[in-house]
């Protein structure tokens, strides 16, 4: 059982990851597709390292938080390898968007990264609240 300082630390971060959710929601009804995919990786990003917390374990770069989570969770069978493409393609999808001139996405594509980035958080939470007594 992790301790209290852990445990309020993957509160907070699974917290986060929702709130991005909750922003990516709001911003699809603008239509600024490029920021709702932004949100929805950070959504699954901030997920991870609410796991990470548990372990008492961060990486610094997003390669690393990936690479760990793959090693340590979807390896293991802790997650579904779903989970570990779900991470990759938010994450491919994310840097594309966020550093590529022209990039363009559709509203097809957009609809499916939230709902994978949803999939992946609720996945998460649900993790957590076996993880976590209070």
């Amino acid at each position: 059982m992790p301790d209290k300082i852990c445990s309020d630390l993957a509160k907070y971060r699974i917290e986060k990851a929702k709130a991005c959710l909750q922003t990516a929601d709001v911003v699809y009804s603008t239509e600024d597709y490029l920021a709702v995919l932004n949100r929805s990786y950070y959504a699954i990003f901030n997920a991870i390292r609410a796991i990470f917390a548990i372990d008492s374990v961060d990486r610094r770069k997003h390669s690393g938080v990936i690479a760990y989570f793959q090693q340590n969770y979807v390896k293991t069978g802790i997650f579904d390898k779903e989970y570990s493409t779900i991470v990759q393609d938010a994450f491919e999808v994310r840097q594309e968007s966020d550093y590529e001139d022209f990039y363009i996405v559709s509203k097809e594509e957009v609809e499916i990264q939230m709902s994978n980035a949803k999939k992946f958080v609720d996945a998460v939470e649900e993790y957590l609240k076996n993880i976590i007594v209070e």
